[in-house]
Order: C-alpha cells, then sequence, then structure tokens
C-alpha cells in the first residue's frame, strides 16, 4: 500500500530527510529551524509561489492555513516541540477529514454555569503527566480554581494563559460512557478579586479526539472531577 500524507512527522525519524509521502527534503537547521530542498517536480510552494531550491523555515506562528509551505491544498506546517523538529501535514482530503461529520454537543443549561475563585500559586508549578501520544511531559500550573457543582465544592489546578485567561484539561464521570475521556475548559481571566465564570456548558473537545498525531497532556491529579459532567461538546458524530 502506498504511503498517505497526513499526521505529524519528526525529523530526527527521518535522518535522510525524506518524509514519506511529503515532498521535498526536510533537515532540522544547525542552531534553528528546518531547511527544505526541493526540484521543481516536487509541486512545493513557499510563500505562494513555486518553489525550488533552498530555503530555511522557522516555526511557522499561525493556523494551518497561512503556513509558508504548501503542496496542491495541503498545508505542511513546520512545528518545534521540546526541541524537535517536526512537520505538520494538514490535508483536506484526508480519510479522517472526510469521514468527519461534526461534534455531538449537549444544549445549553444554565445549571452547569457556575461562579468560580481563582487563587494563584506562590510560584508557578510544574507537574508531568501522560499525553495521548504515549510520552510524559510537563505541565505548567498557575493556579486553583475553586467553584460548586451540584451541591459539591470541587477545584482544578489551571494554567494561566498569556493574556490571564485560564486552561484547565478535566475529566469527569462520564468520560469513556458518554463523553470523550477528557477534555478542555477555557474560563475568562479572572478580575482583580479572583473571581471568573467555570462554564461546562463552553467544554471542549481536546485537538486529539479529532486526529491522533496532535498532542494532549492528560489531566494533572486532582483534576478528574468525580461528578458527571454532561455538558459541552461530548464526542465526535
Amino acid at each position: 500500500m502506498p504511503e498517505q500524507p497526513g499526521g505529524t512527522p519528526r525529523l530526527e525519524d527521518y535522518p535522510d530527510g525524506r518524509i514519506p509521502a511529503t515532498p521535498g527534503t526536510w533537515a532540522a537547521a544547525q542552531g534553528d529551524g528546518v531547511v527544505l530542498t526541493a526540484v521543481e517536480t516536487d509541486g512545493l510552494t513557499v510563500d505562494g509561489r513555486p518553489f525550488a531550491g533552498e530555503v530555511k523555515l522557522a516555526a511557522d506562528p499561525g493556523p494551518a492555513s497561512a503556513a509558508r509551505v504548501a503542496h496542491g491544498e495541503r498545508r505542511l506546517v513546520v512545528l518545534v516541540r521540546e526541541g524537535a523538529w517536526g512537520v505538520r501535514d494538514f490535508d483536506p482530503a484526508s480519510e479522517a477529514r472526510r469521514e468527519f461529520r461534526g461534534i455531538e454537543a449537549t444544549p445549553y443549561d444554565p445549571r452547569w454555569s457556575v461562579p468560580g475563585r481563582f487563587t494563584s500559586y506562590d510560584s508557578g508549578r510544574r507537574v508531568v503527566v501522560d499525553n495521548a501520544d504515549g510520552r510524559q511531559r510537563g505541565l505548567g500550573l498557575g493556579g486553583e480554581l475553586a467553584f460548586t457543582l451540584g451541591g459539591q465544592e470541587l477545584t482544578l489546578q489551571v494554567s494561566v494563559e498569556a493574556d490571564g485567561s485560564l486552561w484547565a484539561v478535566f475529566g469527569d464521570d462520564t468520560g469513556g460512557r458518554g463523553s470523550y475521556r477528557f477534555r478542555f475548559l477555557r474560563p475568562a481571566a479572572p478580575d482583580a478579586e479572583g473571581r471568573t465564570t467555570v462554564d461546562f456548558n463552553r467544554a471542549l473537545l481536546p485537538p486529539c479526539a479529532f486526529a491522533d498525531h496532535f498532542i494532549c497532556p492528560f489531566p494533572p491529579p486532582g483534576n478528574t472531577l468525580g461528578v458527571a459532567v454532561a455538558a459541552g461538546e461530548r464526542n465526535l458524530l
């Protein structure tokens, strides 16, 4: 069977620079970045123009649609994770894309939206958690979010984003039994008193629910809630 495009190959796994089903030769640059070498018949474009020769690429900062390198409708996104360079292949014609039927989500219910209070840690914490690709990685945590849901006092360890908003990876009693095994929640930035809203109607499926090549952290210790959160995005259809 011929190789199919897709996934996020790491360049260290292809020392000859030849990624299966991906035109050109890709190699980690000395120091930083990726060097792409291609000939005209590879059919690649860089910055929207047909490309032949050699170019050094930095990590693409934006969405896949803004990636510098393309092959027809495919977008070849250069990225770096934990010092390892790779090329993420966004292919509109992929089997997973063709089979996608949508997201199962629960209708909005106000009882899943409750007040919360954020308390930051004196110093940032980092815990090692399993990831969807089978590896363990550090997860930065900035504080604790406390709230009451269904009469139970609960907490989530959360990360703090650059804009001050919060990010939680959580599990609950519906995980694997009506919902995906874990989900994401992104509460708004707390006010000066630490107040924010914990709205599980806005629970999100993690990227790894859509494709195996996305790297998602599992919930850190204490973030698997002993309640059934039947709200928000639940599963793929």
